[in-house]
């Protein structure tokens, strides 16, 4: 298939950008099936932004944790909620030996 270049708004910045007839086959290559949003610049500085260790972006924002003490073996963790008092919590590792049923 023949492609030719398009000029694209970027959803973020507003600027136009160009999606080049390469571009466009290497993404029809990868199965993309959609022009991109946003400008090679935006996608740049969003994943140096995120700072996330895949290299991929996400938009969810960082968890809060709350420190807590795992009440099997004591080791200090940290946890997606609140600790309430005399509720037990565990670390990841306790967590799983306590969920894993042997049936």
């Amino acid at each position: 298939m023949s492609y030719m270049d398009k000029e694209l708004l970027c959803s973020e910045c507003g600027f136009t950008f160009t999606f080049t007839a390469d571009n466009q086959e290497t993404f029809a290559s990868m199965g993309y099936t959609n022009d991109p949003k946003s400008c090679a610049l935006c996608r740049a500085a969003r994943r140096v932004g995120n700072n996330n260790s895949s290299g991929f972006s996400s938009y969810r924002p960082r968890r809060e944790m709350f420190p807590a003490v795992c009440a099997q073996c004591g080791k200090d963790t940290e946890v997606t909620f609140q600790p309430r008092y005399g509720r037990r919590v565990y670390c990841s590792n306790c967590y799983n030996k306590v969920t894993t049923r042997s049936y």
